[in-house]
């Protein structure tokens, strides 16, 4: 391979690994590797039917880089509308998990609508705990997500 041909691939591949970073999800969110959010549960349903249900990559929407699945056009669509409305708090961590300063995955089964906003825990044992004092928790999460939301998981 002639200099200028390693270079050009060496041009190709950091241009290529900058424009997959680009589609990647906010910091602040918690999604998979395919930037799937909440493990691709529908978070309109949790509103709307008040119970977790597995949503159809047939019907997606983006918020903040991360993609959502949803169960039906109709919930696609009121998510489009107001996504902030829908979307989990703490970028869908663990609400539990905020309140030690730590960014956990969740259980799309653990969760509670708490004032009109939507929280996930790590599994039902840690939702148990969370549940034992929701305000005092949601209170203390809201004190301390600005200052991890913008922190890799990895590094808390």
């Amino acid at each position: 391979m002639t200099r200028f041909n390693k270079l050009r691939a060496f041009v190709a591949v950091a241009a290529l690994s900058a424009a997959s970073g680009a589609f990647a999800a906010d910091i602040d969110m918690n999604a998979d590797a395919n930037d799937v959010a909440i493990s691709g549960y529908d978070p309109v349903a949790y509103f709307s039917d008040s119970e977790a249900t597995k949503g159809s990559a047939e019907y997606t929407a983006t918020y903040k880089n991360a993609i959502y699945h949803f169960s039906s056009a109709e919930n696609r669509d009121l998510f489009r509308a107001d996504p902030s409305a829908y979307a989990p708090q703490y970028g869908g961590y663990c609400a539990f998990g905020v309140t030690m300063e730590k960014k956990f995955d969740v259980d799309p089964e653990a969760w509670r609508i708490v004032d009109n906003k939507l929280y996930l825990n790590l599994n039902k044992d840690v939702q148990t705990r969370w549940l034992t004092d929701v305000p005092g928790f949601i209170a203390n999460a809201n004190d301390i997500w600005p200052e991890i939301k913008t922190v890799e998981a990895a590094e808390l």
